[in-house]
């Protein structure tokens, strides 16, 4: 890859890093409170590398074995987030591959990572999604189900609860993600009543269209990829 590519990287994650800070701070935070997850998906290893390099914070994959044969090749300098949605039968090479599973969207997938960790004696952590917007077309748990999953899912051993994520719908101006941002907040603030413990903190919301509003609304996370790594296919 050229120098001009790895220049491109670098220039495109110093403007998302800058956005995200001035951002954060317009809502009276640190922009160091909001992590960068740099979403990789179909992006070449050459190029992933050139952005690890450029100093991103954390790999986003959304499917199990692309990101497989990317940390063979590259490793762990950074941790790897899966924000994809995760089949039960994918769960073991999921444990063998990320820091943090975004994606925990019903019991029964919560359940399966507490009995694979469990079984391997070590640990899983995990966000809870929440689909605010109550789209059919769309994983994760509706609002109104949250309380009843996360009381089963916090007794669940070798499983541990993060934070809830959430996708709204395309929007066609970042203004229109906010209600939906603002309505996770509200229900992590709820879910901290709730005897989960205060770990119990983080909000991965927002992408490249928005995540800007996502980071006034709370983010601790935004899952950023066109924007650092420009437009690419599916």
């Amino acid at each position: 890859m050229s120098d001009g590519s790895r220049d491109e990287i670098g220039a495109n994650l110093a403007r998302v890093r800058d956005r995200i800070t001035r951002a954060a701070e317009r809502a009276g935070r640190s922009g160091a409170e909001v992590l960068l997850v740099a979403v990789s998906k179909t992006v070449t290893v050459e190029r992933i590398r050139e952005a690890i390099a450029a100093g991103v914070p954390a790999l986003g994959e959304n499917r199990v074995q692309e990101a497989r044969e990317k940390i063979v090749a590259i490793g762990r300098p950074v941790p790897w987030h899966l924000i994809g949605s995760l089949q039960t039968n994918k769960v073991k090479d999921a444990l063998l591959c990320f820091d943090l599973i975004h994606s925990i969207d019903r019991l029964p997938l919560a359940e399966a990572l507490s009995a694979r960790a469990t079984r391997e004696g070590r640990r899983v952590e995990g966000l809870v999604q929440v689909n605010v917007a109550e789209e059919p077309q769309k994983g994760g748990l509706s609002p109104a189900e949250l309380r009843p999953a996360l009381e089963a899912m916090k007794a669940l051993p070798g499983l541990v609860l993060r934070g809830l994520m959430t996708i709204p719908p395309l929007p066609r101006d970042p203004e229109e993600s906010r209600p939906h941002y603002g309505a996770l907040r509200k229900l992590l603030d709820e879910a901290q009543g709730w005897g989960l413990g205060p770990g119990f903190r983080e909000l991965s919301m927002g992408m490249s269209g928005d995540f800007e509003v996502a980071a006034e609304e709370g983010a601790t996370m935004v899952r950023v990829g066109t924007a650092i790594f420009g437009a690419r296919g599916h």
